[in-house]
């Protein structure tokens, strides 16, 4: 009988040590309390707020850490463009007693909050010292709760805000929302940095900015000189402090080897036509933006006689303060490598074409612009066979008036997927962005780019150009293994628009002289991106050496992909006897010991399993003695 019990005693055991060793896998895949975050951000001028962050894709949980120097309570959440009225916020603080105070609310109005009746957010730490309160939780990508706003692969609009005690009410000195890709795909951090890395500076040295509105200042480089095949894995912006929020974007395009190239400084897209030649982006950077470091197996090869061996570099100033005498050496940094990648990379621009056709009505609450490309032209082109492209990452650029970008693809006339989007895209934030998996685009497949545009603050016509008063609706997706095509992009029939809308038109430039005729209003508005939509597009496609021909084809339907499951709360309904009297649940003491979070991270059956097998376990020790 002894024998027995000491082996069922053994098997207890083994389980027990089973279901603890899960509970510790679960508890570090969750991102629990003693996680480490891999993303951080400060979220206010001052460097009051600093936030950490990571995420789990297959779960679809995010979790946060905010410090903030305050004694007082902190506050962190989602909102949208236009209003933070409606937006979510979760607050916590610790009150003088050492009492923990959390609770996922949302805004009513600007300045008034009210407590969700389903609490989805849930608490992994909050603590208070002599400096910082610091709160960290987890939330689920998208709740049930109509009060909580989704997460997305968009840009993500965060609320921050503080007290400086811990009486909840909002103070807008002391609110900030700021643009942030929250689940980024890969950060710099997780790749690996090559020991023999090489910095070359690719700038314009001593530009005295001129006092207007927009510049467009170009001039040719050479990239690095080296004696064999090497690979740029890494670029940044290289910007001159007080100058920075004059530098819109700077891109770097690759030159075909048999260009004459002119010298010195000019305007990009003025008189002389040489300083436009070369129009392969090799790599960009635009506000809002940071470093960009290439996935491990993928660089932009240099030393090879197939490799461009001179780039234009391309920086927009916007000078609209008409500043005299600022000069600027910006530019970008490339870091390069003898330790070669599995793969030479390639950038395809996709998008509407920019000029001359582009125009976007005044007073439009929602306006769709549309530029396709057919690849079926690219072997022929190319001058080679056209491998699969495998795209990994892509950048978005519209200026002001644009909301949202994305890209579509169709084989066989049948949509495939949607490459990349942001529906809540942010003009002052852009930045060169992973696919979370590799698309594969054959040749003969169709790419859509579909821009939405809001024009309500204007009264003019918007029309594509290089401004930033302008339009551009322009896609440039990271590929691999590189080609000759640099760019393929669309634009509508205008003079089929043009009658469409009851003008005459019978060549281009008066189509688009009769867009300033039409009387603007929401129906004419929308009879206009009908008629954009339905127009025969051509087709402009681009190679390296500057060869263009062009094709023609038809906007296809966009099939909208429909949001997934929203994750049921865990935190179960709030009821009227859970709240304190200041409309928190208090905790009586500090979340910080992490075998405790670990225990109340559990499922419950989970919980209920180890609380009978150590029941067992002692019913089993008390028979042997």
């Amino acid at each position: 009988m002894l024998q027995v019990s000491g082996a069922m005693a053994c098997d207890l055991l083994f389980r027990l040590f089973l279901l603890l060793a899960l509970a510790a896998a679960l508890q570090s895949n969750r991102l629990g309390p003693t996680s480490r975050l891999r993303y951080s951000r400060f979220l206010d001028p001052s460097s009051v707020m600093f936030l950490l962050w990571d995420f789990d894709l297959e779960a679809e949980i995010i979790s946060f850490e905010l410090q903030v120097r305050t004694a007082g309570w902190v506050g962190l959440g989602v909102t949208n463009r236009y209003t933070n009225v409606g937006s979510d916020l979760v607050v916590g603080g610790v009150l003088p007693n050492g009492n923990v105070y959390f609770s996922d609310q949302h805004l009513v109005d600007e300045d008034t909050l009210q407590e969700d009746a389903s609490q989805d957010a849930e608490l992994l730490g909050l603590t208070e010292d002599a400096i910082y309160t610091t709160m960290r939780f987890a939330r689920p990508f998208r709740s049930c709760d109509p009060h909580d706003l989704d997460i997305t692969s968009d840009t993500v609009r965060v609320l921050a805000a503080y007290g400086l005690d811990d009486t909840l009410k909002l103070d807008r000195e002391h609110t900030f929302v700021k643009s942030i890709f929250l689940l980024q795909v890969v950060h710099p951090d997780d790749l690996d940095v090559p020991e023999d890395a090489i910095i070359h500076d690719l700038e314009i040295t001593d530009f005295l900015i001129p006092e207007d509105d927009t510049t467009y200042a170009c001039t040719f480089l050479p990239l690095p000189i080296v004696s064999e095949k090497h690979h740029i894995y890494k670029f940044e912006p290289k910007l001159v402090y007080h100058n920075e929020t004059m530098v819109h974007h700077i891109l770097v395009y690759a030159c075909g080897n048999s260009s004459v190239l002119p010298t010195g400084i000019s305007d990009c897209y003025g008189a002389d036509p040489a300083f436009s030649l070369c129009s392969q982006v090799i790599v960009g950077w635009a506000v809002g933006g940071t470093s960009y470091q290439f996935p491990d197996d993928v660089g932009i090869s240099i030393g090879t006689p197939l490799d461009p061996q001179w780039i234009r570099l391309e920086i927009h100033y916007s000078n609209f303060n008409n500043l005299p005498g600022v000069y600027d050496s910006s530019g970008i940094r490339v870091y390069y490598t003898a330790q070669l990648r599995k793969y030479d990379m390639g950038v395809l621009q996709l998008g509407f074409f920019t000029f001359p056709i582009h125009f976007i009505p005044p007073g439009a609450e929602s306006f769709m612009s549309y530029g396709l490309c057919r690849t079926e032209k690219f072997e022929e082109m190319n001058g080679a066979p056209v491998p699969d492209i495998q795209v990994y990452g892509y950048l978005l650029h519209t200026h002001l008036a644009g909301r949202a970008l994305q890209a579509v693809q169709y084989r066989n006339g049948t949509q495939l997927r949607t490459i990349c989007k942001d529906d809540s895209y942010d003009f002052n934030l852009q930045e060169t962005r992973d696919l979370p998996s590799r698309v594969e685009i054959k040749p003969g497949d169709e790419l859509l780019v579909e821009c939405h545009y809001q024009t309500l603050d204007r009264d003019a016509m918007t029309f594509g150009g290089p401004s930033t008063i302008n339009e551009m609706c322009l896609i440039f997706l990271f590929y691999y293994p590189r080609n000759n095509i640099s760019s393929c992009m669309g634009y509508p029939d205008i003079i089929y628009v043009a009658h469409e809308l009851g003008e005459e038109a019978s060549d281009s430039m008066e189509g688009m002289m009769a867009m300033n005729n039409v009387e603007w209003t929401p129906e004419s508005i929308k009879k206009a991106e009908k008629a954009c939509k339905e127009a025969q597009q051509t087709v402009i496609i681009k190679t390296i050496d500057e060869v263009v021909e062009n094709t023609t084809g038809w906007i296809p339907d966009i099939i909208p992909t429909p949001p997934g499951p929203c994750l049921e709360s865990s935190g179960g309904k709030v009821e009227a006897q859970d709240k304190t009297p200041a409309g928190f649940r208090s905790s009586p003491v500090a979340l910080s010991s992490s075998s405790k979070a670990t225990l109340r991270r559990l499922p419950l059956a989970a919980v209920l399993l180890v609380q009978s097998t150590l029941s067992g376990l002692l019913a089993m020790l008390q028979t042997r003695v």
